[in-house]
């Protein structure tokens, strides 16, 4: 059996759904255009740089959902999924997890972005298995927390085994592991896996794919961003 692990955000998909919540969040009025657009974008360019304050970025992300109850949002939950992510997923990506998950390959997604957001894209992939950044819950309200690690750089070495641990597997149950990134974030985790692959990389990592060795992979020709 064979383990195939994908990132989300502009890996399988040709841009950040964590980044293109909050802009439509702004973009319906829910949160103020003037105070949250520029935090957005700041955030998302500490991520690219590798400089992301997980637990000040979450604070900012996760607020929002504590404002309002479960209904409206997976309404608008909904609304998002058309306008900003189907657009955004491309065919290459999907025949890439259609082809693993046709081999048998146990499949996951594992992202930072936190699980409201990313659940339904998951669904869309028809992906079995969610590993990501878990907002806590009391009484179905969201409490604008994170619970427990966030699945961001080591973090996601460890929620990946946690998962892998409630499956009753561990990374030598298979005879492959492989992990799809674009980011620097995720060298941990590219690092640990047998076979990392660099998916149409940011600068740092398509450097030092090209010092490992490892593949560089295309899937964002046909989406648009």
């Amino acid at each position: 059996m064979n383990l195939a692990l994908f990132d989300l955000d502009n890996t399988l998909l040709a841009g950040d759904s964590d980044f293109e919540w909050a802009q439509f969040l702004i973009a319906k009025g829910v949160l103020d255009r003037e105070i949250h657009a520029a935090k957005n974008q700041a955030f998302y360019d500490d991520y690219k740089a590798g400089a992301l304050d997980i637990r000040a970025f979450l604070a900012f992300q996760l607020a929002p959902l504590a404002r309002h109850d479960r209904a409206e949002l997976d309404a608008w939950h909904r609304e998002f999924m058309a306008a900003r992510i189907r657009p955004i997923i491309g065919n290459p990506a999907r025949a890439l997890v259609r082809r693993h998950l046709d081999a048998g390959d146990l499949c996951a997604i594992v992202t930072a972005t936190n699980s409201f957001v990313t659940g339904p894209i998951c669904r869309e992939f028809g992906i079995p298995h969610l590993v990501a950044t878990v907002p806590a819950q009391e009484n179905g309200r969201f409490t604008g927390a994170a619970r427990g690690t966030p699945a961001f750089r080591e973090g996601k070495i460890a929620r990946v085994e946690a998962w892998l641990e409630t499956q009753g597997l561990w990374w030598g149950s298979f005879d492959e592991t492989r992990f799809y990134s674009d980011s620097l974030n995720d060298l941990p985790l590219l690092e640990k896996v047998s076979h990392p692959v660099a998916v149409d990389p940011d600068d740092t990592l398509r450097a030092h794919a090209a010092r490992k060795g490892w593949p560089i992979m295309r899937l964002h020709q046909d989406a648009q961003g």
